[in-house]
């Protein structure tokens, strides 16, 4: 009965001394924390399983340093060493949350360029996840091998790892596939969070990618949720992969009795007096002039996806109110000659296009056109021609 009162109150000493120390130490960082970011978030975050950690491992000491012999000693020591493995693990991980936000802080993405930001956030987030569940397995590994019985059947476990590996690879095949692929979107670039993307129709946003899964933020507030092997096997267009400055276009069907020199005009007005135009690209060009109609495309620029859907809605509507105001004849009309053919009537003067104007070209004209038309120029001569030759 002696040495079992002695052990009782050796135990109950040295936890309360570890949660004394662990206290004066939290009460420092947390006042640390009024300063420093990063010791806020480790007073908050690393607390509990630091406090957890030095209880048992300062009662697994007293233990075995002073509390003597008494019944079920080696149980309770080998349940104190199992609880420390894992509140040891919890502590590890909870670090490694601490640095990532930490690293994300100081990387935000509320800024106009963000795309190595974005990059950056996705690696650390895909590198989080994978190094959490590699200190899982490994602190499970660790608790398994301290039973004697386990530990004897080592050698038969790793013969047989071969076989098991192949069925559990066969079995989870489409999980593991989906685990490579997020590895691989996050080091590849091909995606990355934030990013504006149009997927299976719907035009949003990369809200959260995992090693199993993508989330996407629908535009209007929905959520599409694909493996990540979608990325990697299916197209998708990424709007913002180089940068978050987009092109965007907003089509009118008008006469062919349009005066297209106003309008022009009309489209470079309306870009300027706009916050939403980025100074980039604005062009108005004649892209159709089948079945009685003439299409017009006006193709603006803007600093991201969302500032470009309200740019072209804009100049869509303007537009439209410039031609029913001050060129109704032009509205679209479908004709029928009924009269017997007579003498022509007079021709209305046509103003002379300026051809140098940069309002009238996507491919040429400025530093951004000729930069547009060097990526994406092409042979000089047709290829039939040349395969002629």
């Amino acid at each position: 009965m002696p040495d079992v009162l002695k052990a009782a109150l050796i135990v109950l000493g040295s936890a309360g001394l570890a949660i004394v120390v662990v206290e004066i130490l939290h009460r420092l960082v947390t006042k640390a924390g009024h300063r420093s970011a990063v010791a806020a978030d480790l007073a908050r975050t690393a607390h509990r399983p630091f406090l957890a950690s030095a209880t048992v491992f300062a009662v697994q000491q007293a233990i075995r340093a002073g509390a003597g012999e008494f019944p079920a000693r080696a149980g309770v020591l080998h349940t104190l060493v199992i609880l420390f493995i894992a509140s040891f693990a919890w502590l590890v991980a909870a670090l490694l949350l601490v640095l990532e936000d930490a690293a994300l802080n100081r990387w935000r993405l509320d800024v106009p360029d963000n795309l190595r930001r974005r990059r950056f956030k996705t690696q650390v987030v895909i590198l989080r996840r994978v190094t959490v569940a590699a200190i899982v397995i490994i602190a499970l590994g660790v608790a398994l091998m301290t039973f004697p019985n386990i530990r004897a059947l080592g050698a038969s476990v790793l013969a047989s790892a071969g076989i098991v590996s192949v069925v559990a690879a066969l079995a989870a095949q489409s999980t593991l596939g989906n685990v490579f692929a997020g590895l691989q979107l996050a080091f590849s670039d091909a995606v990355r969070v934030d990013d504006v993307v149009v997927v299976e129709g719907e035009w949003g946003r990369i809200e959260e990618l995992t090693l199993t899964y993508v989330a996407v933020q629908i535009w209007d507030d929905r959520r599409l949720i694909l493996p990540t092997s979608y990325f990697t096997t299916k197209p998708f267009q990424n709007w913002t992969r180089t940068g978050s400055a987009v092109l965007g276009t907003a089509e009118v069907d008008v006469d062919w009795a349009t005066d297209i020199e106003p309008l022009r005009s009309e489209l470079r007005t309306t870009c300027e007096g706009s916050e939403l135009w980025d100074g980039r690209v604005c062009v108005l060009q004649v892209t159709d002039a089948v079945g009685g109609m003439v299409r017009l495309r006006a193709l603006v620029s803007a600093n991201d996806a969302g500032a470009l859907w309200d740019l072209r809605c804009l100049v869509r509507e303007r537009l439209v109110n410039f031609i029913w105001r001050h060129q109704r004849d032009s509205m679209p009309r479908v004709r029928a000659d009924l009269s017997q053919p007579g003498p022509a009537g007079p021709v209305r003067p046509v103003p002379k296009p300026d051809p140098d104007s940069p309002d009238s070209r996507v491919f040429s004209g400025g530093d951004d056109g000729d930069s547009r038309g060097i990526a994406f120029g092409g042979p000089e001569e047709p290829v039939a021609a040349t395969v002629q030759r």
